[in-house]
């Protein structure tokens, strides 16, 4: 990685009343109530169990290490150790803290927090940090807890903000369908590899064998290009109707005319062609997935403010909504440097003395986050003019791509916390073309055939989600593409005039929406 943004100056350093992290400070409780009745439930957690001790602020074990099966009984069974040494150690106040152990920690901390304990959650680096400064050379599970006791004391022990259930959603979904993008693309790599073992050459009679719809069905009847020559013209078309598959001339005749000088193909040809067959039925299959996960990301992102981030040339749906799925609720964010900073869009620093080293960015972050950051600043650099051009300045300059990718994430996030965060119109030179929120909307709905209820229904959600400004610019566009749907056929405009007055009225609403609606009948094809 190469040097970000150099905005945090040497001099400058934040302010705190505490040091480590000030909302995860325990001194307030623990000055109300007193050190010696306030204890801490450390809990190291694994697969199919943990381990957990509870011991009062100064460090005293009230009730030593013990492991704890992840079934129900046995959380019952702490909880209930915990309560009884609330009582006979006099205990006034407490907190379980669980190590975050990628989802293992999760069953838990729904556990305790059922219960009605204030639980926390600290990160393994954290409680790793405290536990090899007491035991360097050792680790065990009661060291570990050590470690976590220690880190807790010192305000480690952090409150996971809950997260509202669309937006845990919109996460799944978006990673299973990225998940699902890498495999199909593995496979097209795959099939690309034995394609070239029975048909030397033959992908390049395509621009994109994967998007033409005889470039795999002729592989699929004929493993070598002797078999292709040998069937012909008229053998080909036959194909090509048996599958129904629609075809050029000049396509059929730029592949016999490839067959005719193709080099010799493997010597076991029938096994790559069996093989590509299969690979291709299965990259069908998961074609469909991204599909049916598009259509469920849609559905789910117009109903949250990141729908507006349409707004932006260059964001799609998909993209958008795993913004959405990343970065979770906006009200989690105080100011857009929480953005960055959670992202670790910031450059790593070695400062002693003179000596102030910058380089590359820092290595703790949400790799996720980063990576949707990211490929949004590359998508942008690509397709949005304000950022083609702020892009191309700096490659004159000599910039890094890289470098010029991590800018334009920082300033990516500046744009989505106010266009998600405020209730303003969209007021940024990226923003320049005319509003494009439903149009993008509807053009998504009519690639994936989606039904005209669903379509309406989710144009309207998005609607309700616009800033007032910004509704009566959309509102202004809609009239426009109504009027343009008069005399016009074909199923575009068709569906169109199908959804159009229940959006106006979304818009609009009162009774100019009920006159638009009433009149739509008497002025659609």
């Amino acid at each position: 990685m190469i040097a970000a943004t150099r905005r945090r100056s040497a001099a400058s350093s934040p302010a705190f009343d505490h040091l480590g992290k000030p909302h995860g400070i325990l001194s307030p409780r623990v000055r109300a109530v007193g050190p010696e009745h306030f204890a801490i439930v450390a809990v190291d957690c694994a697969k199919a169990s943990s381990k957990w001790l509870l011991v009062d602020f100064y460090g005293k074990v009230l009730i030593a290490p013990t492991v704890l099966d992840h079934r129900r009984d046995a959380f019952d069974h702490a909880i209930a150790q915990i309560r009884q040494a609330m009582a006979s150690h006099q205990l006034k106040d407490l907190v379980v803290v669980v190590e975050r152990t990628g989802r293992y920690h999760q069953p838990v901390q729904r556990a305790f927090t059922a219960a009605g304990l204030d639980v926390r959650v600290i990160h393994p680096m954290i409680s790793r940090h405290f536990r090899h400064a007491a035991h360097p050379d050792e680790k065990t599970d009661a060291t570990d807890l050590e470690g976590i006791v220690q880190a807790t004391c010192n305000g480690y022990g952090l409150v996971d903000p809950p997260w509202e259930p669309i937006y845990c959603q919109i996460q799944l979904w978006a990673r299973y369908r990225r998940d699902l993008v890498q495999k199909s693309t593995q496979l097209c790599c795959q099939i690309l590899e034995h394609l070239e073992s029975c048909l030397p050459g033959y992908a390049r009679c395509f621009d994109d064998v994967f998007k033409s719809g005889i470039a795999l069905v002729i592989p699929g009847a004929y493993g070598t290009p002797q078999a292709i020559l040998a069937a012909g013209f008229p053998g080909l078309v036959e194909l090509a109707g048996r599958q129904g598959v629609r075809v050029q001339q000049s396509t059929l005749i730029r592949i016999l005319a490839w067959a005719q000088d193709a080099p010799s193909p493997d010597r076991e040809a029938i096994l790559p062609q069996r093989l590509l067959g299969d690979l291709n039925r299965d990259r069908i299959t998961k074609e469909e997935y991204i599909q049916a996960s598009e259509r469920e990301l849609v559905a789910l992102l117009v109903q949250t403010p990141y729908v507006r981030l349409l707004a932006l040339p260059g964001i799609n749906v998909v993209l958008a909504s795993e913004l959405a799925g990343e970065l979770g609720p906006i009200v989690h964010y105080a100011t857009a440097r929480v953005i960055t900073g959670r992202a670790g869009l910031f450059p790593r620093r070695h400062q002693s003395g003179p000596v102030d080293y910058r380089r590359g960015l820092v290595c703790q972050a949400n790799r996720r986050l980063r990576q949707v950051l990211l490929l949004a600043a590359e998508t942008l650099c690509r397709c949005n003019n304000h950022f083609q051009v702020l892009s191309q300045r700096w490659f004159s300059h000599g910039k890094d791509p890289r470098d010029v990718y991590v800018r334009v994430a920082g300033r990516l996030s500046r744009i989505t916390f106010q266009m998600v965060a405020g209730s303003a119109a969209f007021r940024h030179p990226a923003c320049q073309e005319p509003p494009a929120v439903l149009e993008k909307l509807m053009e998504f709905h009519d690639e994936h055939e989606i039904n005209l209820t669903t379509t309406r229904t989710n144009l309207q959600h998005a609607a309700a989600q616009l800033p007032g400004a910004e509704q009566a610019r959309e509102r202004e566009v809609w009239k426009a593409q109504r009027a343009e749907i008069r005399g016009k056929r074909g199923r575009g405009p068709k569906r169109l005039a199908a959804i159009l007055p229940a959006v106006l009225r979304q818009l609009l609403g009162g009774e100019l929406a009920e006159l638009i609606e009433s009149k739509a009948s008497g002025e659609t094809p």
